[in-house]
C-alpha cells in the first residue's frame, strides 16, 4: 500500500516512510522493484504493432501527452520543467489503434520533450514500416507522420 500512494499520489518517499516507521531507502527500493516488475509485464514496441497489423489495422494513432508532476527543490527537477507548459511535468508517447485503445507507451522524458522527438529515441519509423503500419499524429507532428510513417 506504501508503494502504491508513492506512484497514484505522488507522495514524497520521507513522508511515508516516516509515517509508516520504516526508512526511506526502503521505500525507494520497494518503489524500484514495483516499477522494474510492472516494466517487465508492458509489451515491446515491435511485438504490440505486429500485433495490431495481424488484427488488420493499417494504422496506430500518436499523441504524446504531458503529466503534471509536483514541483521537487534541487537542480535534479530542473530537466521536467516545461517553458510552454510553465509547470514541472513528464511527457510519454502513446501508441494506440483505430479505436483509441493503448498498444504501447514509451517511458517517461522531461516534460519539454517534443513528440518528434521521443518518436526518434525510440525508433518509432523503424518499427511502423517492420509492421507495414502507417501513423497518425496531431498537427504539431503531422508533417512527419505524413513524410516518413507511411506504408
Amino acid at each position: 500500500m506504501i508503494v502504491l500512494a508513492v506512484l497514484r499520489h505522488d507522495q514524497r518517499l520521507a513522508d511515508m516512510a516516516g509515517g509508516n516507521n520504516i526508512s526511506e531507502s526502503t521505500v525507494r527500493r520497494w518503489r524500484d522493484e514495483l516499477i522494474a516488475l510492472l516494466a517487465a509485464q508492458a509489451p515491446r514496441l515491435d511485438r504490440a504493432l505486429k500485433k495490431v497489423a495481424k488484427r488488420g489495422g493499417v494504422l496506430v494513432l500518436i499523441d504524446g501527452p504531458v503529466i503534471p508532476t509536483q514541483h521537487r527543490t534541487g537542480k535534479a527537477d530542473r530537466p521536467n520543467y516545461s517553458s510552454k507548459h510553465h509547470h514541472h511535468d513528464l511527457h510519454f508517447l502513446p501508441l494506440t489503434d483505430e479505436k483509441g485503445r493503448l498498444i504501447w507507451i514509451s517511458a517517461a522524458r522531461p516534460g519539454h520533450t517534443h513528440d518528434v522527438t521521443a518518436a526518434r529515441q525510440d525508433h518509432i519509423l523503424a518499427h511502423l514500416r517492420a509492421a507495414g503500419l502507417g501513423a497518425l499524429a496531431d498537427s504539431a507532428s503531422a508533417a512527419w507522420t505524413a513524410t516518413y510513417a507511411t506504408p
